[in-house]
């Protein structure tokens, strides 16, 4: 699959069933050398767009479950996954 093909895809917890982001509003980690995705840089967008330090996932590339047409299945616990920038 090429990068072009991920931009509008959701990003769908498994655990809970929330909807995480969008691929295209995320980052992606990719190793210099092998050219393979690391992991996905989720941020969060609830509360005010005026805090300082925004909230992020990132999740290992390993925990993605399955991806689809329209969407990106992941199984995360987000309380243990929550970090700031």
């Amino acid at each position: 699959m090429r990068l072009s093909e991920f931009g509008n895809k959701e990003i769908v917890n498994l655990n809970d069933g929330k909807r995480l982001g969008l691929i295209e509003d995320s980052d992606l980690i990719i190793d210099e050398n092998t050219g393979k995705i690391n992991s996905i840089v989720v941020y969060e967008t609830k509360g005010s767009i005026f805090r300082s330090r925004p909230n992020y996932i990132e999740i290992p590339w390993d925990f993605i479950k399955k991806i689809g047409n329209d969407m990106i299945i992941v199984e995360v616990e987000l309380d243990k996954m929550r970090k700031f920038l």
